[in-house]
C-alpha cells in the first residue's frame, strides 16, 4: 500500500506516516517495494507471529498473577465487610 493511502486511512500527515513506516521497516515489521515513483509498504506477519508466541508465555503468567490478586482483594473485602457488620 502506498504511503499516501496509509496516511489517509490513519489520518496522519504523509511525513509522519513516512517516519513511522521507516521505523517499522528498520524493525523488520514492514517490507518496502519500490514501484515507479512511489514505495509500496506491506506488513510482514512472521515477526508479529513470533512476538505473539513469545508473549503467550507471559500472558499466561500475568493472567494467573492477576487472578491471584483478584482473589486476594476479594478476601480483603470480605474481611472488611465482616468488620463493618460486627460494629
Amino acid at each position: 500500500m502506498p504511503v499516501g493511502i496509509i496516511a489517509e486511512r490513519l489520518e496522519l500527515s504523509q511525513p509522519q506516516t513516512s517516519k513511522h513506516l521507516r521505523v517499522l521497516a528498520e524493525a523488520g515489521l514492514v517490507q518496502v517495494e519500490p514501484s515507479a515513483n512511489k514505495r509500496i509498504y506491506q506488513l510482514r506477519t512472521v515477526p508479529l507471529q513470533e512476538l505473539e508466541t513469545w508473549l503467550q508465555t507471559y500472558r499466561r503468567m500475568w493472567e494467573e498473577k492477576f487472578d491471584n490478586l483478584d482473589d486476594y482483594l476479594h478476601q480483603l473485602q470480605q474481611v472488611d465487610n465482616n468488620k463493618d457488620h460486627k460494629e
